[in-house]
């Protein structure tokens, strides 16, 4: 089968884990989503998608964000959930690791929120498997993120997290096409203030302009 986009998708590589049947897909941003929702309709699973990301920051760049993934969710037709924007909540379980690097242990908490709220709603819902966009990112650490959805599953019997690499077999590249096509915001940190402090910090060492949140820059059309 072959994508919008023009890159061969392997139906096989995409069937889902043992006895997968439904798919609950936690989504992040646009520019990540938008590849593994196109792969997965086109390779006819079911799914639908979950947005639950309190750790965006501000309250504006979250709207963005997570109106982008709406849209894209609804050209397709896939059920899309719009979960508790707790922001106060992630702020607790994280404190004390707020200098904590990218990658770090306040990355694998981060995960830990989002990933255990999403199993929750799959089980709740009847769904047997539970996915995220968010390892295809290479700024993320793939173990790190499957290590959090795995033990997110853990305590629902039936449900399995799904450790897919959605990176692989021109994954990267349908991700960026895709972006393009769509002219989805790129944002250019992660997601949380302390992400943006550092992005900042780094940008100010290099004589680069800041990032300004939600700030859709031509250039990035």
């Amino acid at each position: 089968m072959t994508t919008q986009t023009g890159y061969e998708i392997d139906r096989a590589a995409l069937a889902l884990p043992q006895s997968g049947t439904r798919c609950l897909l936690h989504v992040c941003c646009a520019p990540c989503s938008g590849e593994v929702i196109e792969a997965l309709i086109e390779a006819g699973i079911e799914c639908r998608v979950y947005f639950y990301n309190p750790n965006i920051q501000p309250k504006e760049e979250y709207e963005v964000r997570k109106a982008e993934n709406k849209k894209f969710a609804q050209l397709y037709d896939v059920p899309f959930v719009d979960d508790d924007y707790n922001v106060d909540d992630w702020f607790k379980r994280t404190e004390g690791y707020e200098d904590a690097p990218e990658r770090g242990h306040r990355c694998t908490l981060c995960f830990d929120m989002r990933l255990e709220r999403a199993a929750w709603y799959a089980y709740t819902e009847g769904f047997n498997v539970l996915a995220t966009s968010l390892s295809i990112s290479r700024s993320k650490d793939i173990e790190q993120i499957n290590g959090s959805g795995e033990r997110a599953v853990a305590k629902y019997p039936g449900l399995m997290y799904w450790t897919h690499n959605w990176r692989k077999r021109g994954g990267s590249q349908r991700m960026v096409a895709i972006s393009r096509r769509e002219g989805f915001y790129r944002q250019k940190y992660c997601g949380c203030l302390y992400s943006l402090r550092d992005t900042n910090q780094a940008r100010r060492d290099q004589g680069r302009m800041r990032v300004k949140p939600v700030q859709v820059e031509a250039s990035d059309r």
